[in-house]
């Protein structure tokens, strides 16, 4: 089985999809530019923007570990406690039914 950075690439993908987007607005913006209309954003539509940049900038997952993990299991070191999955599980089943009721 092997473990890629699917995550890494479709997060890629959807920033160079985001300044595309942004781009076309842009080019919209300056074709319109005669006219006499005006928009202001409000001071959280900033904050918005700078938590989007934060967002984008960061890692989803923690590399060194998924790489420990990979050679782990290449190796054939890596070992699954049973008992932590079925607890969790267990755990995971409650949650939803609570939400349910």
């Amino acid at each position: 089985m092997k473990i890629n950075d699917i995550i890494k690439k479709s997060v890629g993908l959807e920033s160079e999809k985001l300044g595309a987007s942004s781009s076309k607005k842009t080019e919209q913006s300056s074709a319109g530019a005669q006219s006499t209309e005006t928009v202001t954003l409000s001071p959280l539509s900033a904050q918005i923007q700078s938590l989007e940049s934060n967002v984008a900038t960061t890692e989803v997952f923690d590399a060194e570990k998924v790489d420990a993990i990979k050679s782990a299991i290449a190796s054939g070191k890596f070992k699954v406690d049973s008992e932590k999955i079925a607890d969790g599980l267990i755990s995971t089943v409650k949650e939803l039914l609570n939400k349910k009721s």
